[in-house]
């Protein structure tokens, strides 16, 4: 059998579709695809992801600190990261008063307190605490020092301010376990927010 002549016109539109379809054959892999059936990698990050990774908290580190100010951590930090932010503590600190593992949260306060000085702090004796008391810097012998408040109810209080942020207003204190609204009406006047 023989196949008539072709013309010129003929041969080139079979040449343009063995091109077209070698093309389409290989196009996977000049793509960078290497003909797998996996979805191609995205050339922008998504939005939410770039937000994600530049999230950061702002906290305020005060006390026996060697930079004391605001300091910005990646979130999920805890207040041993954001006390090295701030360059450490000095000699003078009294670190053993500070939660080291205890999370931050954005806007919050974290002071280290002076050998010392939270002695100095309840020096009017338990019950008599000469000023208001802030719930969010006090220490947990200052905290001690207020009347119904012992030792471990000052460790709850600091670790709910730690863990759930600065109080706003003294009632926030019901959310403290052992501390009910007997006692909060007991602490108004002696403690602020």
């Amino acid at each position: 059998m023989q196949f008539p002549a072709l013309s010129v016109t003929q041969r080139r539109a079979i040449a343009a579709v063995v091109v077209l379809v070698v093309a389409v054959a290989f196009a996977p892999r000049l793509l960078g695809h290497g003909g797998s059936n996996a979805p191609p990698m995205p050339l922008v990050r998504p939005v939410a992801a770039a937000h994600a990774a530049k999230a950061q908290l702002i906290v305020d580190v005060v006390g026996e600190v060697r930079r004391p100010g605001l300091v910005h951590v990646p979130m999920g930090t805890r207040i041993a990261d954001a006390l090295a932010a701030a360059g450490g503590v000095t000699a003078k600190a009294d670190a053993a008063l500070v939660n080291l593992a205890a999370p931050l949260a954005d806007g919050e306060q974290v002071v280290v307190p002076t050998r010392g000085s939270a002695a100095a702090g309840a020096a009017g004796g338990p019950g008599s605490p000469s000023a208001p008391v802030d719930l969010n810097t006090a220490t947990p012998e200052q905290l001690d020092a207020l009347p119904g408040i012992g030792p471990a109810t000052a460790a709850k209080i600091i670790a709910f301010r730690q863990a759930h942020g600065p109080f706003h207003s003294v009632d926030e204190l019901d959310g403290v376990p052992g501390i009910g609204p007997a006692r909060i009406e007991q602490l108004k006047g002696l403690v602020l927010p």
